[in-house]
Order: structure tokens, then C-alpha cells, then sequence
């Protein structure tokens, strides 16, 4: 009888969720629509036929856990809280309710602690006791590893990298301040920056033939690959603020790596090589030479997978 857990990410539209074994293996994938679910006992007995299903469609296997990542969850309760983009208001007891339905430990963590848990039992952070990992996508997402630990702090919701205020008083977040990193240093923040430079500039682009509401970052990283003036200066831009956001983040932990993973890191060098420069020129004195900048050591296409089954294995071992 082979042993597997069932790691679930949990998105806003959609929700992953696979069977995994200890070596990382992905032996089963299925995923719902997290927006087909406006009830939440609802979603967690299609989550636990899911489970049940692909655990058929094995041989001889047991399941031993389940682990979630989902946004705004908190490990100490097993509770999403109060999520803007999920349909569930309020508190849910999401890790009590997966549990009465599979018979099985339940474990929660929000996506990005998910995700800093696989780097460490399956990626890039295999050997590594302090590293931090940031999720840049439509927000910018961290999960924080000190002395091996996943760093949660007194409320569950430690190490939100994405909410340091860079720019005080700049743009408006959907947290309510104004000024956070990932208002800047994501996706979304990529494409605003892009928005706000095409106005001010007056340099040739194919940016400019672009509809606004089209623009997407994978378009502005090939436009910067190409060497079109707004999209480099937006890279850099980007860059020096996501640095600014690092520099500051490595004077709490001294991290042996930052990892950088999601749709943003996809562009690679463009955007690693200024980090690192920046770095170089603004690290604490302490800390210079000492902090590595590196991509994911696992595949974005089942990332979240692998995160969430990393969670429960931990929790297990």
C-alpha cells in the first residue's frame, strides 16, 4: 500500500487539487471552479468527491492528508478570513469541514506559505534552513522560513511582504492602503507602471498599440526582451521597487535565498539582473554577498500542488 496526500490550492476562480507522493511524484491532477461554489459546504463535498475519485483511479494507495493553500487562510485555526475574492464571507472553518469529509488531517496555510513549504521539501530550498519566497502574480504573495520553520507569527498571517509601503501615499491597494509592494512589483503593478509611462513618455513603442484593458505582463516582458524603451524602463522600475521591498525584507531574517516565483518571474534575467544590482548597491553592509536571488526549483504548472501536498507531509513527518 502506497502512501499519497491530496494537496488543494485554492484560487479565487479556480481550484487544483492532486494526489502526491513523498518523492513529489504528481499521480493524479483535477481541479473545479471555485466560483460554481457560492456556498462553502457545498464546495467542500464536490472537493472531497474529487478526492475520492482519483484516489480510485489508483492502485493501492491510502490516503493520509490533506493540505490547502487558499488566500487569506490561517494555519493556527484552519480558517479562511474573511477572503475578498471568494465568495465565502466571514470566518470559515474550512480545515473542520474538509476534515468531516474526508476522515483524514486537514492542514491550511495561506497559497504563499503553501508555496514556500514545497520549495523547502520538493524544490530550490531543499537544504536551506532561512529563505524567503515571493509569489508575483496578480498580488505578491510570501511565505517566510526561519531555522526550518515556517514563520506565522502571533496571528497566522506573519511575513506579508506584499504590504510593506513603498511609496507612501502612491497607488491605492486592495487592502485599503496606499503604496504596498505588490501595488508595484506584480503582474497588475507591471502593467499600471507600463499604463502611467506610456502617457509620460514620448519614445515609440508597440506597447502603445496595445488596449489598456489587453495589456497583459507576458506581453510587456517579450516587448522588453525586444528592447522597446517603456517596457525596459517599466522592468526596471518594477525591479528597483521589488529590490527595495527585498532589502528591506532581509534585514528581519538574513535569508540565505529569496525565491521568486509566479507569472512575473517568468521573465527571467530582465527582471532577476536588476534585483541583483540593486541589491548590490543598497544591501545592508551585514548582509551584502550573503543572500541569493533565485528562480522557483518547481515547475509553476504544479507549484501549487506540490505546495499544498508539502504542507500536510510536514505536518505528518
Amino acid at each position: 500500500m502506497k502512501n499519497v496526500v491530496a494537496g488543494v490550492d485554492i484560487g479565487g476562480t479556480n481550484t487544483v487539487f492532486g494526489l502526491v507522493d513523498k518523492s513529489g511524484k504528481v499521480l493524479a491532477e483535477s481541479h473545479l471552479k471555485t466560483t460554481d461554489f457560492p456556498e462553502v459546504t457545498n464546495f467542500v463535498k464536490a472537493l472531497g468527491s474529487g478526492i475520492r475519485n482519483m484516489m480510485k483511479g489508483q492502485k493501492d494507495v491510502e490516503l493520509m492528508g490533506v493540505g490547502i493553500g487558499a488566500p487569506d487562510a490561517n494555519f493556527h485555526r484552519g480558517t479562511i478570513e474573511h477572503a475578498p475574492n471568494l465568495a465565502w464571507k466571514g470566518i470559515v472553518p474550512l480545515a473542520d469541514l474538509v476534515k468531516k469529509e474526508v476522515k483524514v488531517p486537514v492542514v491550511v496555510t495561506n497559497d504563499a506559505n503553501a508555496a514556500a513549504m514545497g520549495e523547502m521539501v520538493f524544490g530550490g530550498a531543499k537544504n536551506m534552513k532561512d529563505f524567503i519566497i515571493l509569489t508575483l502574480g496578480t498580488g505578491l504573495g510570501s511565505g517566510i522560513v526561519v531555522d526550518g520553520k515556517m514563520v506565522y507569527g502571533h496571528t497566522g498571517f506573519a511575513g506579508e511582504v506584499g504590504h510593506i509601503t513603498v511609496v507612501p501615499g502612491g497607488r491605492e491597494c486592495g487592502c485599503g492602503r496606499k503604496g504596498c509592494l505588490e501595488q508595484y512589483a506584480s503582474a497588475t503593478g507591471l502593467v499600471k507602471t507600463v499604463s502611467m509611462m506610456i502617457s509620460e513618455m514620448r519614445e515609440e513603442s508597440i506597447l502603445r498599440d496595445i488596449p489598456p484593458s489587453k495589456l497583459t505582463s507576458k506581453q510587456i516582458a517579450e516587448a522588453c526582451a525586444k528592447g522597446d524603451p517603456i517596457a525596459v524602463k517599466a522592468m526596471e522600475y518594477t525591479a528597483e521597487k521589488l529590490g527595495f521591498g527585498i532589502v528591506n525584507s532581509i534585514v528581519y531574517t538574513s535569508p540565505e535565498a529569496i525565491f521568486l516565483f509566479g507569472g512575473l518571474a517568468q521573465a527571467g534575467e530582465m527582471l532577476f539582473k536588476p534585483v541583483r544590482d540593486y541589491l548590490k548597491k543598497n544591501n545592508y553592509v551585514l548582509f551584502k554577498n550573503t543572500v541569493k536571488i533565485l528562480p522557483s526549483g518547481i515547475p509553476e504548472s504544479n507549484g501549487a500542488v506540490l505546495g499544498a501536498a508539502a504542507l500536510i507531509l510536514n505536518e505528518l513527518s
